[in-house]
């Protein structure tokens, strides 16, 4: 499949161009700007797991796909550990957020030095244990 083919089919699914729509399977994207990572940081919706710290705040046009963040603090390690910690959130932001997380609401996955460390699939039921607790948070009044 050319690279054309693939972004059409994309296209034809819904999701956008970008990082998170190049024939990954992912239907969410990339928070694109450091003020979208401000502003999810600042709405204080935030639980923290062993693993990550996931912060969300709603977002106003409910006609874009679910956007998410990574970010990992030099806490975490070099460079090398940093992208490492990205790469394990990526990976379970694609397993889970697609089913679990609230499409009105950016997401920001703050990585940690245990994310480098912790079991997968502990981390995955800590990500949809955290998603229910934020989505019952939001929708008190």
């Amino acid at each position: 499949m050319t690279w054309d083919t693939e972004q059409a089919a994309n296209q034809s699914l819904g999701l956008g161009k970008g990082r998170g729509a190049k024939g990954r399977g992912r239907i969410w994207n990339r928070l694109p700007a450091r003020a979208d990572f401000l502003r999810v940081s600042a709405a204080g919706l935030r639980r923290a797991t062993p693993g990550f710290i996931i912060q969300t705040a709603p977002r106003a046009g409910t006609d874009l796909p679910l956007r998410v963040g990574f970010t990992a603090s030099r806490k975490v390690g070099n460079a090398v550990a940093r992208n490492r910690a990205k790469r394990r959130l990526r990976a379970l932001a694609d397993k889970v957020m697609p089913e679990a997380a609230n499409p009105d609401h950016d997401y920001v996955l703050i990585g940690r030095t245990e994310t480098l460390k912790r079991d997968f699939a502990a981390m995955e039921h800590d990500l949809r244990q955290a998603l229910k607790k934020l989505a019952s948070t939001v929708a008190k009044p």
